[in-house]
């Protein structure tokens, strides 16, 4: 199972970069350690700090011609982490 889904680039987290905080979108079961553990794993830094957010997904509603549509979206977890003063990640050297 990956811990690690994604990297969040928003313009809010795009500003906490510069202080050594990054996001992440995680498994909805991820626990603080594990989180810790994967990112060092993955990007060789070193982790000083794991926050975590659990979002619930929200009912959403479609009218289209034919009838009422609706659903939920996705609900999902972020990690904010904090890194040692000194280390980076960077998200855009693949790109």
């Amino acid at each position: 199972m990956e811990i690690l889904k994604k990297p969040l680039i928003t313009e809010k987290i795009s500003a906490m970069n510069e202080n050594g905080v990054y996001g992440f979108v995680v498994e909805k079961t991820a626990k603080k350690p594990e989180i810790k553990r994967a990112v060092e794993k993955m990007y060789g830094v070193k982790v000083v700090d794991v926050r975590t957010m659990r979002y619930a997904g929200k009912s959403k509603t479609r009218y289209t011609k034919a009838k009422v549509v609706s659903g939920f979206t996705n609900t999902f977890k972020k990690a904010i982490v904090q890194v040692a003063e000194g280390d980076v990640i960077d998200f855009y050297g693949e790109i």
